[in-house]
């Protein structure tokens, strides 16, 4: 072989590899998210659901690209509360670079399930719930995002819907009953002097419960209705905003995908904010921080949606000042 043909091939050797090298060095990072409710096939980049968007939008700008560096996991419970723990285990058994998990009920499962692999929480109040040390340090391998802005969020709620219904003395609460938020929810309410209209909790989550509470309000003589925050009402959200219509019951939710699916007003943070920064969160853990080291993220932007034709829907006049504070009004 001729010196110069044995250069240019050592040339090419020593060149063409790079790339191949590259891609090899280049870390595979496995994750798996959890969600209580939602199924599988909506937690992706092409999600109706803009904020799961969001998050995996802004883990591809972070350097994350599914199929590329990145493997996915996804895991639903379907609402099956009962299912919460043999599902955590099954996650946990795949050992997993990193969780995502959403909602309270699923992280305090994980949090009995494994204490080795790291948990990017979005949860209610961490701490109260026992999740974390602090905020600033959350300790143990949990920390993430909440979605809890305190029992001042829940007067809030209420005050904007005695403003649209000012004479409500009875309001029905729906929550789930593994739901903490329930607790602060009724404080609330007792504190602004307003009747509760009996427990209306719900458990197993399948449309025929949603109907059977939503009927046994009505027989308690409920005026109007508070929802909380569980991601299984997010999931049956035109259910309850159809429901919430059949029975006349103005209603005041935590998040706008509620309103958007037809509810009446909403009152609460930004979810889209929230998931991007759960993405951020993420970032930092992959590259190797400890999450015990990472303070849980809280929110700051909040949004007042109100949906006018749902008022009109149940013979209610949207009183204008609301509406001018309103950061959105759907028509």
């Amino acid at each position: 072989m001729r010196r110069r043909e044995l250069i240019a091939i050592l040339g090419a050797v020593s060149i063409l590899p790079l790339t191949v090298r590259a891609q090899q060095a280049a870390k595979m990072y496995r994750m798996a998210i959890m969600h209580p409710s939602h199924p599988i096939t909506e937690l992706n980049e092409l999600s109706r659901f803009r904020y799961y968007r969001e998050f995996f939008g802004e883990l591809r700008q972070l350097g994350y690209v599914e199929g590329h560096n990145l493997v996915i996991e996804r895991f639903s419970a379907e609402g099956r509360v009962d299912s919460y723990p043999k599902l955590a285990r099954d996650v946990a058994a795949r050992n997993p670079d990193l969780i995502f998990a959403i909602s309270v009920s699923l992280v305090a499962v994980l949090k009995e399930t494994t204490s080795a692999i790291p948990i990017v929480a979005m949860t209610s109040d961490p701490v109260g719930h026992g999740i974390a040390a602090s905020i600033a340090r959350p300790g143990g391998n949990i920390t993430g995002v909440t979605v809890d802005a305190g029992l001042e969020l829940w007067a809030k709620r209420i005050q904007l819907l005695r403003e649209f219904v000012p004479t409500v003395s009875k309001l029905a609460i729906l929550a789930v009953r593994r739901n903490p938020e329930r607790a602060s929810m009724q404080e609330a309410v007792e504190k602004a002097g307003i009747q509760v209209a009996g427990p209306s909790f719900i458990d197993d989550g399948s449309e025929e419960e949603y109907r059977r509470v939503f009927a046994r309000m009505s027989q308690e003589g409920a005026e109007a209705l508070f929802v909380d925050g569980s991601p299984e009402h997010i999931t049956k959200r035109q259910l309850i905003g159809e429901l919430a219509a059949q029975y006349r019951l103005p209603a005041i939710y935590p998040f706008r995908s509620f309103v958007e699916a037809g509810g009446l007003m909403a009152y609460g943070i930004d979810l889209v904010e929230i998931f991007r920064q759960a993405a951020h969160v993420t970032d930092r853990i992959l590259k190797g921080a400890k999450p015990g080291d990472i303070p849980f993220y809280q929110p700051t932007k909040f949004e007042f949606v109100i949906n006018r034709k749902a008022a009109q829907d149940i013979g209610l006049l949207s009183p204008e000042p609301l509406l001018a504070r309103a950061d959105e009004v759907i028509e």
